[in-house]
């Protein structure tokens, strides 16, 4: 594809193209449209200004008819399908999403790498996620890390910069994508305008007569009124501020994202200084007394492993609950300010001497080592903690989290051990999003109902006077959770299906639904919950065990 013509110099022309030269997509578009005359002379610019200038894209492709109409068939299809909920019908915006972003990179010249290919394909994964289940926290993170990751594709990134920056890019992208839009669409000449324009403008002056004078002849004549209502379509007009906003949200997202992909910032570019050097005492000592304190604690639960967990218990006189419970988010709070804290010590960390670095890159490392000795420790009183209580959502998301964060800490050994760590920023980002990805995909919901059922199931066999299961827990989970729920004896199986049959009794479109909520209707007609009348006698779950 050619590169862009000359720009003309100051005082050419201003205010539209050259007659003489055609339409290029590689006009360049900047603060005062397409292949303007640049200001004379530019007021001193602060130093965050002068930053951010440094990112800003060489060149940006003008907006093409088809990016324009993939745009506007978004805005359409997020208004009629995102109405009623959300299903396959966030997967199908998305795609159709990506073919308008992919339509901009197209005429901008820029090919597919396989970074951008991983996170494009790893966003459409994540968008499945509505699709296959229906418990909330698992969509709503999907989406999000599924709009982050698509703007990280259309940017590109591989620093810590270029990636942190690169993923909430897009938010602020949808203003002056309008702008972008309009002034390329102003500068190009399509075929059939003159025909076409007029005859817009002509249908939507005859719409807006229809309407006015059609409810008019309906309010004076009953016949009237029935006919038109015959040869409308059935519109709830209480929908319409509701599917307009939808409509500009799926409009502006794809203009946003076909913006960025037509001359990304380049993030990269971003410089961050490095943290002031400090002296090797002042930065060892501080290093050396938690790699200290780290190693005592993982000595101590060494000793704890070996004598087990029966004198453990025996010692502390608590119970095996209470015993997990009381470290666990204590241990969990000591990753993440690990975390933190071998952040701003690599960032401060003495580096002017071959023996500087050498020495910073074994006091981190130690750090990271034996922090995988409190994630460790952590998973271990969790799991101690479920088989005693039983599996919760949060719970369930903690463990996910983490054993992430243990990825983080192996990743971080692993860049220390090779010459060059340039992969660790995507690397992190990949495995956060595959997390995510994963979590959703295993549908919490089931997996939290299965735990507490097959507990129940086991305290049935071995001693059933005393068996329990926490219905005021399974009984706020989602239609994920029916094929489990539905396992459990009466009356514990109508307690804790009773809030589900209802969320799940009225129909929706297939593209507002998914499989779980489908697969929930079915059991459900096939064995429905009885209805509830306390007035007659207790409650369902008065008899089982757990009132309102």
């Amino acid at each position: 594809m050619p590169g862009p013509g000359p720009v003309p110099g100051p005082g050419a022309w201003s205010g539209s193209q050259d007659p003489s030269r055609p339409y290029s997509p590689w006009d360049l578009y900047g603060e005062t449209g397409p292949w303007r005359a640049p200001a004379a002379a530019a007021a001193p610019a602060s130093k965050r200004a002068s930053r951010l200038r440094t990112s800003d894209p060489e060149r940006r492709a003008g907006a093409t008819p088809r990016v324009v109409l993939a745009s506007l068939l978004t805005g359409l299809l997020t208004a009629w399908l995102l109405y009623d909920g959300l299903g396959a019908n966030l997967l199908i915006c998305g795609v159709v999403t990506a073919v308008g972003a992919g339509f901009a990179a197209r005429v901008a010249g820029r090919r597919i790498r396989p970074w951008t290919a991983a996170w494009s394909l790893l966003a459409l994964a994540l968008l499945a996620v509505p699709a296959v289940w229906s418990a909330p926290l698992p969509t709503l993170l999907a989406a999000g890390c599924a709009l982050a990751l698509a703007s990280l594709a259309v940017h590109g990134g591989r620093r810590w910069t270029g990636v942190l920056l690169a993923m909430p890019g897009f938010l602020w992208q949808s203003v002056p994508a309008v702008r972008w839009a309009w002034i390329s669409m102003e500068g190009r000449s399509l075929r059939g305008r003159d025909r076409i324009v007029p005859v817009l403008k002509a249908l939507a002056v005859a719409a807006a007569l229809l309407t006015v004078f059609g409810l008019l002849f309906a309010s004076a004549d009953a016949a009237m009124a029935d006919l038109l209502s015959g040869l409308s379509p059935d519109l709830d007009l209480d929908q319409l501020p509701g599917r307009g906003m939808l409509f500009v949200l799926g409009t502006l997202t794809v203009l946003g994202f076909a913006h960025i992909a037509a001359g990304p910032r380049r993030w990269d570019r971003t410089e961050v200084r490095p943290g002031r050097e400090r002296r090797r005492t002042e930065w060892m000592l501080p290093l050396v007394a938690l790699n200290l304190l780290f190693g005592v604690f993982a000595v101590i639960q060494a000793v704890v492993v070996l004598g087990g967990a029966d004198a453990v218990l025996s010692n502390t006189g608590m119970s095996r609950s209470a015993y997990a419970r009381q470290g666990f988010w204590q241990l969990s709070v000591i990753t993440v300010l690990t975390l933190v804290v071998v952040t701003f010590a690599k960032r401060w960390a003495p580096r002017t001497t071959a023996a500087d670095r050498r020495v910073a890159k074994v006091l981190l490392g130690m750090l990271c080592v034996l922090a995988l000795a409190v994630v460790a420790s952590a998973l271990g009183r969790m799991w101690f903690y479920v088989d005693a209580s039983g599996l919760t959502r949060a719970r369930l998301w903690v463990l996910v989290v983490e054993i992430w964060l243990g990825v983080v800490f192996l990743l971080l050994i692993a860049s220390g051990l090779t010459r060059r760590a340039a992969w660790l920023p995507r690397v992190v980002v990949l495995s956060g999003m595959l997390t995510v990805a994963v979590y959703g995909l295993m549908g919490p919901d089931a997996i939290v109902a299965n735990q507490n059922v097959s507990r129940y199931e086991r305290a049935l066999r071995t001693d059933p006077l005393t068996a329990t299961i926490d219905l005021r827990n399974v009984r706020t989970l989602s239609a994920d959770a029916v094929p489990a729920l539905d396992r459990l004896p009466e009356p514990q199986r109508s307690c804790s299906l009773q809030l589900i049959q209802l969320a799940v009794r009225d129909g929706k479109p297939w593209y507002a639904t998914d499989l779980a909520a489908a697969r929930a209707r079915q059991i459900l007609a096939e064995r429905p919950v009885p209805a509830d009348t306390p007035m007659i006698g207790r409650s369902l779950c008065d008899r089982a065990g757990s009132p309102y």
